[in-house]
């Protein structure tokens, strides 16, 4: 006989044989957060009152919410009946004033959750164990329920359990140099976890100790891009210590001068300015004014600001598409061998190491100018802010 199977990471589906019901009609929403509710409190029966505190809360729809239960219930019973005609309807109980669940069936997120909290004292068991529980992980906890209260406290800690239990494992893997699999932990884990620079610092190392300096790189400019478009923010600065060291430490082999003068040369570029992502602008910025101190110039640093003109706010698409535009006029109305960068998502910081506080201004308007004649209709303001750059003094020696 076939045994229920039901997955509830990552999506919420049964299945029986050849048979599969999966929660995406969103007429069968109660139906569906009903059947939830119950297998996972299946080991005791769930008052009539929990369930219609669940589906309707505080004020119901009805003015009598027995009864709409009964008619969730009804549809829920049907739903199993689809899975199984012959005993889809006593999958549900009524019993002692409520339901309850009685289909039994293996549900995955248990068999996670077990997995992750075994003990043993074998390594290589653990490891296998945690290799399993990863692989059961397909996502998040009901995901299509996941703004239902009931959900959120078991989904974090579903969610952090997996995190928890793929940085064991990539631990143990790499202590077992089986770097191909610690690598494709890692992948997975940003893939639902893209936020986490822990899992990023690891593969970086693990990409950059197997030879692959190009793809740590790409890992962090892939974080750095996710992190600065969703919360305009930029990676730790233990995370920047990592890339540098993955993606630009030497290598073991010994270059000729030809081959580093080679990849110092910039292939094609752009006409116009050059920019650089804010991490760069600051080592620069670091360089530059440790010339300061000795040489008595001055550099300026301007920043500019972008603000809507409308009476509402502006979508992050229309920010993003206007920043694009001042990013160009930026660009086309500096020396080549200027440098600026986005520091956030409506500003821009911009170079001007041969220019004193007239001649920054003067700059800056220009730029001002090129983007109005340019998008005289937008719906953006630009303001500018110039400061000197400060002399990087050096400390005593200890």
């Amino acid at each position: 006989m076939d045994e229920l199977c039901i997955q509830m990471l990552g999506g919420f589906s049964l299945k029986l044989g050849d048979r599969e019901l999966q929660d995406t009609d969103t007429r069968s929403k109660k139906a569906w957060a009903l059947l939830a509710y119950l297998i996972v409190h299946r080991d005791q029966a769930v008052s009539q009152n929990r369930l219609i505190d669940l589906l309707w809360g505080s004020e119901p729809d009805s003015n009598n919410p027995e009864n709409a239960l009964r008619i969730s219930m009804h549809r829920t019973r049907g739903l199993l009946e689809q899975l199984d005609p012959e005993n889809g309807r006593s999958m549900i109980l009524r019993r002692k004033g409520g339901y309850q669940w009685n289909g039994g069936g293996q549900v995955d997120c248990e068999q996670f959750e077990a997995l992750c909290r075994q003990n043993t004292a074998d390594p290589e068991l653990r490891l296998k164990n945690l290799m399993d529980a990863i692989s059961l992980y397909r996502g998040d906890f009901l995901p299509r329920q996941s703004g239902e209260v009931w959900v959120v406290p078991v989904a974090s800690y579903l969610h952090n359990l997996f995190v928890s239990a793929a940085g064991e494992a990539v631990e143990l893997l790499v202590q077992r140099n089986r770097t191909q699999e610690a690598i494709a932990v890692c992948r997975r884990c940003i893939a639902l976890e893209p936020y986490h620079e822990g899992f990023c610092r690891e593969l970086m190392q693990l990409l950059a100790a197997n030879g692959d300096r190009r793809g740590a790189a790409e890992v962090y400019d892939r974080l750095s891009k996710r992190l600065f478009d969703d919360f305009a923010i930029s990676p730790s600065e233990e995370t920047r210590t990592v890339y540098r060291a993955a993606a630009h430490s030497p290598g073991d082999r010994v270059l000729s001068i030809d081959e580093v003068m080679g990849s110092l040369k910039e292939v094609n570029p752009p006409i116009g300015a050059l920019q650089c992502d804010y991490d760069y602008f600051r080592i620069l910025c670091y360089a530059l004014s440790r010339t300061l101190e000795r040489s008595g110039n001055t550099i300026h640093v301007a920043l500019l600001n972008a603000a809507s003109t409308a009476e509402r706010e502006l979508s992050r698409q229309a920010i993003d598409r206007a920043m694009g535009q001042i990013g160009q006029q930026i660009r086309l109305s500096l020396r080549r061998g200027d440098v600026y960068c986005q520091c956030s998502v409506s500003q821009y910081a911009v170079l001007l190491p041969k220019a004193n506080f007239e001649n920054s201004q003067i700059i800056c308007d220009r730029i001002l100018r090129a983007f109005r004649r340019a998008y005289p209709n937008a719906p953006i303001r630009i303001t500018y802010q110039i400061r000197p750059l400060s002399p990087g003094k050096a400390g005593k020696a200890e």
